[in-house]
């Protein structure tokens, strides 16, 4: 099992940027990707980003060439720099690894 902290997110003005964090613990070793997704109000959620245990990433392509993922094997931890930011950026993101999700970061981006 898995368990998975999120940090960060926040108000920000259009242009902007921000960082999300998410720290795993539990059974690590068993974890082949970890996922960003985002949730908008009235929307059904859709994947972001993913990052492989071996580093390769994928982003959906809304975000690519502004966001990026990355993950320190140190800590546990994966991370999603948001750069540019623009309102259709503003939504709830959760990580996700094997079963496990995060409890969501509020990203709210001002025009």
């Amino acid at each position: 099992q898995v368990q998975l902290v999120e940090s960060g997110g926040g108000l920000v003005q259009a242009g902007g940027l921000l960082r999300l964090s998410c720290a795993a613990s539990g059974i690590i070793s068993s974890i082949i990707v970890m996922r960003w997704y985002r949730q908008a109000p009235g929307k059904q959620r859709e994947l972001v980003a993913s990052i492989t245990s071996g580093g390769s990433t994928n982003y959906a392509d809304c975000v690519k060439g502004r966001f990026t993922i990355s993950k320190d094997n140190a800590t546990n931890t994966m991370y999603l720099q948001m750069n540019t930011l623009n309102p259709g950026d503003t939504a709830v993101y959760y990580c996700n690894a094997l079963a496990g999700w995060g409890q969501g970061a509020q990203v709210t981006v001002s025009s």
